[in-house]
């Protein structure tokens, strides 16, 4: 594993990341809009060269090896 980078709910997601990622992060990021998320920050790293964020409350946002992006809720 591989540490990436941090960054708040709301800056701007590192542009090394598909548009397929910025669009998963952006999504949940309108998901979570009606809480007070200022005090969050997604943790971006690299598992086998492959992206993974994860959002403060826990949800998953990672790209798999064909490409594809899942989001994986936090638990409540």
């Amino acid at each position: 594993m591989q540490l990436g980078t941090r960054w708040s709910v709301g800056d701007a997601v590192p542009d090394r990341l598909s548009a397929e990622m910025r669009e998963a992060i952006a999504g949940v990021e309108a998901d979570v809009a009606h809480l007070d998320t200022s005090a969050w920050r997604w943790t971006l790293t690299w598992l086998e060269s492959r992206p993974v964020a994860e959002l403060d409350d826990g949800t998953i946002v990672r790209q798999s090896a064909n490409g594809s992006v899942s989001v994986e809720e936090a638990a409540s």
